[in-house]
């Protein structure tokens, strides 16, 4: 159930966009005072002047204990626990600035979906490496759209964490009567789940696009599943993280829904438009289109079969038609359904 104690829990949240915004929410109607901030110091200043983050959730408005703050140091001072949800690019840069203000026992957990650009490293990874080892670090992951969060209509995700209180710490934060939290002890691969499905979902729109129907799409989140899997075990995520949440149910809502920016993205691309275009329609973070160089990076690195990242990656960063990946996949030899 949620916190229910005589202090109010304190949480502050970095990132304002659409996804720290609805956690801000869902966890300031948990009865916990949250401080958001941003790095965009107008979009603070629009958030305290209106209590509406009008362009990420029009119509949500923001709860009373929600308080807005535009510099770091006053956003995490004395804070015990701090949600990170800031897109995957940027995760290194907002810890480094924020380490200077963080007490040794400030417990640090992140919602972001992604890897890092370049360097290919989970980002627990990149969180070890800049933050001594006494902190104590969760993920959250799951199948979930900021909307729907934000508006109290029902889901579940999973918090992971090496520190099992930790991990049920977290979980009391956002349970409520309309969102369930499960734990985990799979870092990693919640981690991995998160951001493959953004891949996954840009193939499954680009079918779509094109128009290949409702079969097609049942195929490509089969097997995207299976590539999922494939590499996620490879890289120390566990086997059943990826037939949960974090892995088939966050598969299938973006795979699924026109909510989903790496959905539509693959629509768009399906139907004819460029990159570029697309991108810009849509106005928002695309995790999907990074990670695919990520992941497809890693695929190579560790020798892992991926057709189906393969043509995204092709799509994406080669020029290759939407229709001449598709016959690429289907032009594979036969050969036995392995995961």
């Amino acid at each position: 159930m949620a916190v229910t104690t005589a202090t109010p829990q304190a949480v502050t949240v970095l990132g304002a966009g659409s996804w720290g915004t609805a956690l801000a929410c869902l966890m300031a109607r948990n009865g916990l005072r949250i401080t958001l901030w941003d790095h965009d110091a107008r979009q603070i200043t629009a958030l305290e002047h209106d209590r509406v983050n009008a362009r990420y959730l029009p119509g949500i408005s923001l709860p009373d204990n929600i308080r807005l703050c535009q510099t770091l140091e006053q956003a995490l001072a004395a804070t015990p626990d701090v949600l990170m949800v800031v897109p995957s690019h940027a995760f290194r840069a907002v810890l480094q600035r924020a380490a200077p203000f963080l007490n040794a026992d400030t417990g640090l957990a992140w919602a972001t979906k992604g890897l890092e650009p370049v360097s290919c490293k989970l980002l627990h990874e990149v969180l070890a490496e800049e933050l001594a080892g006494t902190h104590r670090t969760a993920v959250i992951s799951g199948p979930t759209f900021a909307r729907e969060v934000a508006a109290g209509l029902p889901t579940a995700i999973t918090v992971a964490s090496a520190d099992a209180a930790y991990a049920d710490r977290w979980a009391s934060f956002l349970h409520s009567n309309s969102f369930r939290a499960y734990t985990s002890g799979d870092i990693a691969g919640v981690e991995l789940g998160g951001a493959i499905k953004n891949v996954l979902a840009i193939a499954t729109g680009i079918a779509d696009g094109l128009g290949f129907g409702a079969n097609t799409r049942a195929a490509l989140i089969t097997r995207g599943l299976a590539e999922m899997m494939r590499i996620g075990i490879a890289l120390g995520g566990r086997r059943e993280t990826f037939m949960g949440l974090a892995g088939l149910g966050d598969l299938i809502l973006t795979s699924t829904d026109d909510q989903s920016r790496n959905r539509r993205l693959g629509l768009a691309l399906g139907r004819g438009h460029s990159l570029e275009s697309a991108r810009a329609a849509i106005d928002q973070v695309i995790e999907g289109v990074q990670t695919a160089r990520e992941i497809h990076t890693l695929a190579r690195r560790h020798a892992i079969d991926m057709p189906i990242t393969e043509q995204v990656y092709r799509v994406l960063y080669e020029g290759c038609a939407p229709r001449d990946a598709v016959q690429a996949l289907l032009g594979r030899d036969p050969k036995a359904e392995t995961p």
